[in-house]
């Protein structure tokens, strides 16, 4: 049997050395052999560079969803090590293209590529740096404007040579503290002034000043409730806009120059026998079954009787309504929000809220705790009836005025409102009088003296006034909110921040709270010095006016669909434009397509409206010279990558020069058969 064995000869085979060759450092500029240049180019760093970056932009990312887009950029986009950090990878990839020279036609898509970024980072720096980005508020009729706000907080000093100064103030990292102050330096009148204090929410309190003449009256009033152990006291300044009227929810009380109208002997109520649109807001109380407090918001009264059972095995109570004859309950846990029949009558019902422990807290409603220590209640009630008469009512007094207690007053004609509202009036000789509506007592007006107390007829409140000046100049004293304040006022939301400031001079020392939007005065030698807190402002070559401010509705409702300012710009040459600018529709300028392209360009955008105030509009204004470069960095990118990728030519296929053969080519052999006998 033969057994056929193919084999190879090893012998005859020659080895094959493959050696990569390696480029000598002697090869190389002496400029690429530096210590430092080898650094910028190294591979380690840009790993590491662009490993900070990728986790600083989650973090932002994070921060931006769980705070707001300020708290990011003050701690990551906005930092300077985050603008460090950039500049240090430009310049490690603007080394690492340099490590390179010579360069080879197979270097193009990784040179673009380089060049790209750097140009993408340098655009985003010139946006930071040399960017402008704010908003203006803009009044039909009004001069043109410059003034720019910017999302940052600056301390604006009025110094007393007439110079404004301003100081930034932003504390989102390490706020200011008595014992580490932020020091602004010495002002012109030689006082020193220093940052010591930061608060998140700032509440003022009118604290009127003595005057000898001039200004205005002044009164001071505290109002309390013993069914709801509540207590509340406030300065009123005669026709003030601003500090003449004190609110408590659905009742008022204000303050003009004066005298009260005489209330008639008798006011006779006549009802007209059809139905209106009817409804009603009412205030009711578990520990007051009695009591309620109502507001009358359309048509008249319904005539409602609301009662809130007490809360039993941790549930919220039962809302009782007693409503023409009719009774009805609901459950007020089950039922919040919703709006439900009210049984065999033309009304429903809805529960708009619920408080376990009812307090007032900066003229509105709320629970100081989950404690049901206070329940009550509000309700709204709908419907169409006729609006609830009232018998006639007449005065047993006689005719004039009824006393301070009181007395029967009368109540409004059937179907007039029947607000809860309080207006003192004084005269010029200091009397002090009132007109009274209340829902439960009706209308009543007199005289009323120090320190003697008012019946009001909201469930049991009783006012007393305790102070009153006849000349008083407005003067508020500012300090940081409550916690347990802003934790249920609903109202807290709009308190501001402040800062509080120090100034010393001449050995003696002055501390003030200054809220944000105020500005305060500061005794200093020789003259008094202003102290602002707001936004900063930045001054622009650029005037804005508003010519008209247009809102369109949806057809068939009063929802805006859109809205659009027609503006006039003006710059010092006294060249001027106009043009209108809507949502998504912004407005250049100048107009130029060269400016537009490069940026240099100021883009105006519709930014928000009052409804309250047509004649109103915010824009906001945008100013960017690194747009084109941000273009072209991100274009050459994309090319340069596509090149590395898919363009044969600009790719290098090995490292090095060619491999090469060192030793003889392999002889061709032919295989060779073996008998093997066996």
């Amino acid at each position: 049997m033969l057994r056929v064995v193919a084999s190879l000869d090893s012998s005859a085979q020659s080895d094959v050395d493959l050696r990569m060759a390696k480029i000598s450092r002697s090869d190389q500029p002496v400029w690429q052999q530096n210590a430092i240049f080898q650094f910028f180019a190294s591979l380690k760093l840009a790993v590491v560079l662009l490993a900070v970056l990728i986790a600083g932009a989650i973090v932002g990312t994070l921060y931006e969803s769980s705070f707001d887009a300020k708290v990011a950029r003050a701690y990551v986009y906005g930092a300077p090590w985050f603008n460090a950090w950039l500049v240090l990878l430009g310049a490690n990839l603007t080394v690492s293209a340099l490590s390179r020279w010579p360069w080879k036609k197979y270097h193009s898509a990784f040179l673009i590529t380089h060049l790209g970024i750097i140009t993408l980072l340098i655009g985003s720096l010139a946006g930071r740096i040399l960017g402008v980005e704010g908003t203006i508020t803009l009044f039909k009729g009004e001069a043109p404007t410059n003034r720019l706000l910017v999302d940052q907080h600056q301390l604006r000093v009025h110094d007393i040579d007439g110079i404004i100064k301003g100081y930034p103030a932003e504390f989102l990292h390490h706020p200011p503290s008595p014992q580490h102050p932020k020091n602004l330096g010495a002002l012109a009148s030689g006082a020193r002034l220093q940052i010591v204090d930061y608060a998140l929410e700032i509440e003022g309190k009118l604290n009127p000043k003595p005057l000898k003449d001039g200004g205005a009256p002044a009164i001071h009033f505290k109002i309390e409730t013993a069914m709801m152990n509540q207590h509340l006291e406030s300065w009123l300044m005669a026709d003030d806009p601003q500090h003449g009227n004190f609110s408590m929810g659905l009742a008022n009380i204000e303050l003009k120059r004066g005298s009260a109208p005489t209330s008639p002997s008798s006011i006779t109520s006549t009802s007209k026998n059809e139905e209106k649109d009817l409804e009603e807001s009412i205030f009711a109380f578990s520990k007051a079954p009695d009591e309620q407090i109502g507001h009358v918001n359309k048509g008249g009264s319904t005539g409602a009787k609301v009662q809130l059972e007490p809360p039993r095995n941790r549930n919220k109570g039962r809302v009782l309504i007693s409503l023409g004859g009719k009774e009805s309950s609901f459950d007020v846990a089950e039922n919040v929000g919703r709006e439900m029949k009210i049984e065999k009558t033309p009304f429903t019902l809805k529960i708009d809220n619920y408080w376990a422990d009812f307090r007032i807290e900066n003229g509105k409603p709320g629970s100081i705790s989950d404690q049901p220590n206070n329940p009550a209640v509000l309700v709204t009630i709908r419907g169409k009836a006729v609006p609830a008469t009232i018998g006639e009512t007449k005065n047993p007094h006689g005719a004039g005025e009824l006393p301070t207690t009181g007395g029967p007053p009368t109540m409004p004609a059937a179907g007039d409102a029947a607000p809860n509202h309080l207006t003192l009036f004084v005269a010029n000789d200091s009397a002090i009088s009132y007109e009274l509506f209340s829902r439960k007592s009706g209308k009543s007006s007199g005289k009323i003296d120090i320190n003697k107390p008012l019946t009001t007829g909201w469930a049991d409140w009783q006012l007393v006034i305790d102070k009153a000046m006849p000349h008083a100049e407005q003067w508020m004293d500012f300090r940081p909110a409550k916690s347990e304040t802003t934790s249920t006022s609903a109202g807290a939301a709009e308190l501001p921040d402040g800062v509080r400031i120090r100034v010393e001079q001449n050995g003696e020392t002055l501390e003030q709270w200054v809220p944000a939007g105020w500005q305060v005065t500061v005794p200093t030698l020789p003259n008094e010095t202003m102290v602002a807190y707001g936004w900063k402002t930045l001054p622009l070559p650029i005037g804005l006016e508003l010519l008209d401010f247009e809102v369109k509705r949806n057809e068939g409702s009063d929802s805006p669909a859109g809205f659009k300012s027609t503006l006039r710009v003006s710059n010092s040459d006294g060249e001027s434009a106009t043009g209108a600018c809507w949502m998504n529709h912004p407005l250049s300028y100048p107009s130029s397509w060269l400016r537009t392209w490069t940026g240099f360009t100021y883009k105006i955008s519709q930014a928000s409206w009052n409804p309250d105030n047509l004649g109103q509009s915010s824009v906001q204004i945008l100013r960017d010279p690194g747009w084109l470069l941000k273009w072209i960095g991100s274009l050459l990118v994309v090319i340069g990558v596509f090149m590395m990728f898919y363009l044969q030519p600009y790719r290098k296929q090995t490292e090095g020069e060619p491999i090469t053969l060192t030793g003889p080519k392999p002889k061709n052999r032919k295989q060779e058969l073996h008998p093997v006998a066996r």
